[in-house]
């Protein structure tokens, strides 16, 4: 089976690494989508982000996993490239408020594709891409935060 875990990666942060270890154990396959989305102004291009992803899984010990970036509906992406769910992180309850409302929406437009909620482990319960981006623009230690890889690029960006 096929998953796709679809989202903005901006940057991937180890919380996403974390889901992207895991899920890989679930399913013989999976992809790491990069949306466009047209309502974030992301730091990094879509090929900066998907270059960034994949030189951090290089940290983790995945083979069956795949960066591919699109654009549109994340359920009609998925039935596209054969996938039968959506991998969603779920790291508290306005989380899961928002990721309801979007699983909601994907089974009415598709009923054949699922969507698989992974609830972060503790460490990671705080972490998000907005949440490194703000410590970095501030001259903070994002290394606890991030993949090596993601460490020098975000710095360089926000001159910390």
């Amino acid at each position: 089976m096929k998953a796709c875990y679809p989202g903005t990666f901006d940057p991937i942060t180890k919380g996403h690494l974390d889901v992207i270890e895991r899920a890989s154990k679930l399913f013989d396959e999976l992809v790491i989508l990069i949306m466009k989305n047209p309502r974030k102004v992301c730091s990094f291009s879509e090929e900066e982000r998907k270059e960034l992803i994949e030189k951090s899984l290089e940290e983790i010990n995945v083979h069956n996993v795949s960066v591919e970036i699109g654009s549109g509906l994340t359920v009609k992406y998925a039935k596209k490239i054969g996938a039968t769910a959506l991998i969603r992180g779920i790291r508290a309850v306005t989380d899961y408020e928002y990721e309801l409302q979007q699983a909601t929406a994907n089974l009415m437009l598709d009923e054949n594709i699922e969507t698989i909620f992974l609830i972060a482990k503790p460490e990671y319960s705080f972490l998000s891409s907005t949440t490194v981006k703000e410590i970095a623009m501030n001259g903070g230690d994002i290394s606890k935060f991030v993949p090596e890889p993601v460490v020098e690029v975000v710095k360089k960006t926000f001159n910390s």
